[in-house]
């Protein structure tokens, strides 16, 4: 008699951000195969990507390549590739690669796309004022922001000038402060001297927010601070402003009262807001169930979508009323994996998830931050510290955290930046590619491939 050997239950998983990346590290000893489908090549340490934007970190020290990571876990495949659709009732994701459409099946499915900019409706927006949420993105603000002097000092008009040296960030969250504080301090220290006919110092650097003040998920006396940190380092912060135009000459703010103030700048960033992967409606739409504004799916108790138990939305996907952060992925995508290991065992399924809120942290320049921890409120040099050690311990690969460090003493402590080389490509990439036709740029082409109830 002959046995034939009984197939092991397939897990996709879509995304190598931390939900992704951390439900697949947690079924390492599951009986399941794994299959990570991203695409990307690496895994991103978004909280450090404003870094990369600004010089003091390469891209390398913070998005270690996902094969690398997972190269010991037998269980685990990675394959890139851009989801485009999936079929809940018939059980396959479907992906578009460099070699066309590939069909997937799976038993279970944990889906942690991640987000995406919102310029809430105002998609126009984007040609002007990019976001800051991968690689490609920072890249380009680096392009931006460093060319922004080296145009200024080919400048012979003082209007152009000031246009070129005033740079605008659209959004007081913790990535906008952040921002704010490292294009001063670049401008002040690491360029000065550097330029023969302009003074980087007197650059602008502008922060708007449509709300009466920064860091609104924060203590407001820690807010109160950090406002005061970045007035000292020359920030200007204007806020109950909200973003009604931009352009490439800058941008437009109307306040309260419907007085419109026009500011001119050639460097936009936009750090407003974020919205669910288009995945999330794409599932919703399937199940009958509608995503909240931000288009974040409301998820069962177990993170599962309502109706179809083999499915997981984790992150910032999931309509859960939690903060999206990294904290909310890693928990709920270990939370997945636990609930798929369980079944493929025959145990009972784990109690319902519960998020367990580790704190919040965010810097504002050298040596100053603000921690919120339970509650405890830190502000000012230990808090820096803080913010060091926590960063530091949670980048992935000893690689990452010895030149993160490394760049860390240039930046920290010599004020120095170590990424400060630009391509013409990083500034103008994302505009061509958006000019190009799908086969061009080995992106999936929307008319010829809908996701299914697409309207």
């Amino acid at each position: 008699m002959v046995r034939t050997q009984q197939r092991r239950p397939r897990v996709v998983i879509v995304g190598s951000g931390f939900g992704g990346l951390f439900a697949a590290k947690s079924l390492r000893r599951a009986d399941v195969d794994v299959l990570l489908i991203a695409k990307t090549n690496h895994h991103l340490f978004q909280p450090l990507l404003y870094q990369v934007a600004t010089g003091i970190l390469s891209e390398g020290s913070i998005a270690p390549a996902t094969r690398e990571i997972l190269r010991r876990q037998s269980n685990a495949e990675v394959q890139l590739g851009e989801v485009i659709d999936v079929d809940v009732d018939g059980r396959t994701v479907t992906s578009w690669t460099p070699e066309g459409p590939r069909t997937t099946p799976y038993d279970s499915l944990i889906v942690a796309a991640g987000s995406r900019p919102s310029y809430f409706g105002n998609d126009r927006f984007a040609e002007h004022a990019p976001g800051l949420k991968s690689i490609d993105d920072a890249l380009e603000l680096r392009g931006r922001i460093l060319s922004a002097f080296e145009f200024a000092e080919l400048e012979p008009s003082p209007d152009l000038v000031e246009q070129w040296l005033t740079f605008v960030i659209v959004g007081a969250g913790p990535t906008g402060v952040e921002l704010a504080g490292q294009i001063s301090e670049l401008a002040r220290h690491t360029l000065r001297g550097d330029f023969r006919h302009i003074n980087p110092a007197g650059a602008r650097v502008i922060l708007v927010d449509a709300a009466p003040r920064i860091l609104g998920t924060f203590d407001e006396q820690l807010a109160t601070k950090a406002m005061t940190k970045l007035s000292s380092l020359g920030v200007e912060l204007l806020l109950d402003s909200a973003v009604v135009d931009v352009d490439g000459e800058g941008l437009t703010v109307s306040r309260p009262d419907g007085e419109e103030r026009r500011i001119r700048a050639r460097t936009v960033i936009w750090a407003a807001g974020v919205a669910a992967s288009t995945l999330g409606k794409h599932l919703a739409d399937q199940v009958g169930i509608d995503v909240d504004r931000a288009g974040r799916v409301p998820v069962e108790p177990d993170c599962s979508l309502p109706g179809h138990p083999e499915i997981f939305v984790v992150g910032d996907m999931m309509g859960a009323g939690l903060p999206g952060v990294a904290q909310v992925a890693m928990q709920s995508g270990t939370y997945a994996a636990s609930v798929i290991a369980a079944r493929a065992a025959g145990r009972p399924d784990p109690a319902p998830f519960r998020y367990h809120d580790k704190g919040s942290m965010a810097t504002i320049s050298r040596f100053s931050a603000v921690a919120s921890i339970g509650r405890l409120r830190v502000a000012g040099f230990v808090a820096w510290l803080m913010w060091l050690f926590v960063h530091l311990l949670y980048l992935i690969g000893f690689k990452q955290r010895l030149t993160t460090l490394l760049h860390w003493c240039i930046s920290f402590l010599g004020r120095g930046r170590s990424e400060r080389v630009v391509t013409r490509q990083q500034v103008v990439a994302r505009r061509a590619l958006d000019t190009m036709p799908p086969h061009q740029t080995g992106r999936p082409d929307r008319r010829t491939l809908p996701r299914r109830r697409d309207t």
